[in-house]
């Protein structure tokens, strides 16, 4: 059966970072035409290829993110994705700051980072599922896109899958570290504080907001990792990956 090819020249444009200026795009299609005058040097590469090579780098960009995230203090200690007080109970840190309460909030926020760093441990195995669907469509559709286009189209295509799986890993986690148990007193103390001052009492979902943050958190960390194996060659660790992404 004949196979479909896909020109270096295209490759180069696939996985180029987008454009911001009429200059850069007239470098990109002048590298495109070196190569396809023959200077590319590796020769064509096929579909399949391509997209063996997109669904590598979103596996190394995924393993890289878990084990930033995953390590110790990977969430509390990067302000990017570290998950603070759960914005509608924010009155209730607020209101336990002014009753003193200082250390009892920080410990609660520092057990909700070690949560979700306890479960994105065993997050590499979800990603992977949701990356063998990756078709060869998706890297046309990858084409059009940006610097972190591979990492948005499996955001849109998985959340909601990752979610459903992810949960249960997190409920495990923050049962481990007891979060409800730094949570509990702390709610307790606001309710009952609410009740001279006509406040609304809370009890947020904290394994659905440990979740979001957590799915959030890693998709930070892939979108940073998709651009350094589009942009640096260093970051590019297998010979695939350098054959696609090199050009």
């Amino acid at each position: 059966m004949k196979r479909t090819v896909l020109p270096l020249g295209v490759v180069a444009l696939l996985f180029a970072p987008a454009p911001g200026t009429a200059q850069d795009l007239q470098n990109i299609l002048g590298t495109a035409g070196q190569i396809l005058g023959g200077g590319g040097g590796t020769g064509a590469l096929s579909n399949e290829e391509v997209v063996r090579g997109l669904k590598q780098a979103l596996e190394v960009g995924s393993q890289r993110s878990v084990d930033l995230a995953g390590r110790d203090g990977g969430f509390w200690d990067e302000p990017r994705i570290r998950i603070p007080f759960p914005a509608e109970a924010e009155k209730v840190r607020s209101t336990l700051l002014g009753l003193g309460m200082n250390k009892p909030v920080e410990d609660f926020e520092r057990t909700l980072n070690k949560a979700a760093e306890t479960a994105v441990k065993e997050a590499v195995p979800v990603f992977v599922d949701a990356i063998t669907g990756l078709s060869v469509e998706d890297g046309f559709s990858i084409l059009k896109g940006g610097p972190d286009a591979a990492t948005n189209l499996l955001r849109q295509r998985t959340t909601e899958a990752l979610t459903t799986r992810f949960r249960p890993i997190v409920e495990q986690a923050t049962a481990k570290v007891a979060l409800t148990g730094y949570w509990t007193p702390l709610a307790n103390a606001y309710n009952s504080a609410a009740l001279f001052t006509g406040g609304k009492a809370v009890d947020p979902d904290l394994n659905a907001y440990v979740t979001d943050r957590a799915i959030a958190g890693l998709f930070t960390l892939l979108a940073d990792e998709e651009r350094k194996i589009r942009q640096d060659p260093v970051a590019r660790t297998t010979e695939l990956l350098q054959r696609v992404f090199g050009n």
